[in-house]
């Protein structure tokens, strides 16, 4: 189970127990359960209901960061694939201008070590 569901199953369990010992106790004795122990119950609850609204809100911000990822995935992929085509074709149209002894260049090394060569 996730941190959200233990967080409600013991806000749950805490707040029954706090109410169900009361009961009881108020209709054997006709008296309440010390204020320690009511504080007790009800601040456990408190911070299980807490715990539970912010694993929750990190559950739907983790969803729309994980939706926000692949929007941006697909537009760079998107628009990789329309540069690509865009630079793919400047360089054949600069090759075919030039004719066919326009040579590419590779990128090397300059200076002594590309003379000796």
């Amino acid at each position: 189970m996730t941190l959200k569901w233990w967080a409600i199953v013991v806000a749950a369990v805490s707040v029954t127990s706090c109410v169900t010992a009361n009961v009881v106790i108020g209709a054997v004795e006709g008296e309440q359960l010390p204020l320690v122990v009511n504080l007790f119950a009800l601040i456990t609850a408190g911070t299980a209901v807490v715990l539970a609204v912010v694993a929750e809100l990190h559950d739907r911000l983790n969803d729309r960061v994980s939706a926000l990822t692949e929007f941006l995935v697909a537009r760079l992929n998107e628009i990789e694939a329309h540069a690509g085509d865009r630079n793919s074709g400047f360089v054949e149209g600069y090759l075919l201008n030039h004719g066919q002894e326009a040579a590419v260049v590779p990128f090397g090394r300059r200076g002594r070590g590309a003379a000796e060569r």
